[in-house]
């Protein structure tokens, strides 16, 4: 995939709208397990996906950090393990000092002092004190990962905020990111219009689709907003 063209990692795109996005336009986007939890709230982040499984030492992931372009996430498959951190201070130091857009540990990490002042956001299982204690095996760098089943390849794209983390093919990540900023437009312009006294069934005119409805029972809200441009998804 041609990152240059893909959605540009400096523009927040909120995950609810993606969300949203993958529903009207019947694109397949993987949700990674809701037990992985910000460090940092507040902070959401996207960007071509930098898989790697980690193997008990730290070459693995320097070699991915050293390979993976400007605004990248970091996708550290440690099995879940939650007997050891697999990342610690000076590897997210490393991929933020690389540009990347930050990091998602399917494992533990460590040093959550430390990580909070770097600032790279990260998504992770938890926190535990003691790095890797096996013998890593001898070997290259796999460049893929798993978050308990859920697939993350080369190619893919990873958005992340406080509702979570997606996993998302790069071979419409264009289109689903467009879609996603048009539903966060229109959807920010209605709750500045609620702010303003303006309620949502007035902005929807609701009464005319409940008129429309009674007239055909088949009529669903989420196609009425089709036809009219709404964006909220029910």
């Amino acid at each position: 995939m041609d990152t240059n063209a893909a959605p540009s990692p400096s523009t927040p795109v909120a995950t609810a709208a993606l969300a949203d996005a993958a529903v009207r336009l019947g694109i397949p986007v993987a949700v990674a397990p809701v037990g992985l939890s910000a460090l940092l709230a507040g902070q959401p982040f996207h960007g071509p996906a930098a898989p790697v499984t980690h193997l008990g030492s730290v070459d693995v992931l320097l070699e991915t950090i050293d390979d993976a372009p400007q605004g990248a996430v970091l996708v550290v498959d440690n099995r879940g393990r939650r007997d050891e951190a697999c990342v610690g201070d000076l590897m997210l130091l490393e991929a933020r000092l690389a540009g990347m857009a930050g990091a998602v540990i399917w494992g533990l990490h460590r040093d959550t002092a430390q990580l909070r002042e770097i600032g790279l956001p990260v998504f992770s299982l938890g926190a535990h004190p003691f790095g890797p204690r096996r013998v890593p095996p001898a070997g290259t760098a796999m460049r893929s990962a798993f978050l308990d089943g859920v697939a993350v390849q080369p190619g893919d794209w990873i958005a992340a905020d406080d509702d979570g983390v997606l996993v998302i093919g790069g071979d419409r990540s264009d289109e689903l990111f467009a879609e996603a900023r048009r539903i966060q437009t229109v959807e920010g312009a209605q709750a500045e219009r609620m702010r303003a006294g303006a309620s949502l069934r007035d902005q929807l005119d609701f009464r005319r689709y409940r008129e429309l409805q009674s007239a055909d029972p088949t009529l669903t809200l989420r196609r009425y907003l089709a036809e009219t441009g709404g964006a909220i998804e029910t």
